[in-house]
């Protein structure tokens, strides 16, 4: 039975652009099938600001794999496309988080689901709620649409207009 997961990829060095597209190519060979996408949104750095503006994407992946598994094939992914773990919030080639898997709500030394910062970052609510505006935070009993609006995240989400 596959299971539904909603995915943030995030990137802001190198090629950014490539970098999520290639990162969907590969959850799609690796992890699943890609049910969705949302368009790409640009933010300035959450954490440690003096850094280059992110891109990001909300992805909805369907997937065989549980979650452990999940989590140790987007590593992978991430240090295929050149991810080092410096510094926390630091300048990366690629992040994905795991914000749902499902419904279910998991707490382990390696992940937490629902992402513990969903409600609190305007850069993971705008892309969300644009593929699952009326999906249910499983611990908050929020939409996705609901927890944008509440959002007091001050960082502007900008849609990147991608010419075809």
């Amino acid at each position: 039975m596959a299971n539904s997961v909603y995915l943030l990829s995030g990137a802001n060095l190198g090629d950014r652009q490539r970098n999520l597209e290639r990162a969907c190519e590969m959850l799609g060979s690796m992890a699943g099938k890609i049910e969705k996408r949302s368009a790409y949104y640009e933010t300035d750095a959450w954490g440690v600001t003096s850094q280059p503006a992110f891109w990001n994407q909300a992805i909805l992946l369907s997937t065989p794999l549980e979650p452990d598994q999940l989590l140790t094939v987007i590593h992978q992914i991430e240090q295929v496309l050149g991810r080092r773990r410096d510094q926390r919030w630091g300048a990366r080639t690629l992040d994905i988080d795991i914000l749902y898997f499902g419904d279910q709500v998991i707490r382990t030394e390696r992940l937490s689901v629902p992402h513990p910062e969903i409600a609190n970052r305007r850069f993971t609510l705008v892309p969300l709620a644009g593929i699952a505006p009326g999906f249910v935070h499983p611990l908050l009993r929020k939409t996705n649409l609901e927890l944008l609006e509440l959002c007091s995240d001050p960082l502007a989400v900008r849609q990147l207009r991608m010419d075809k």
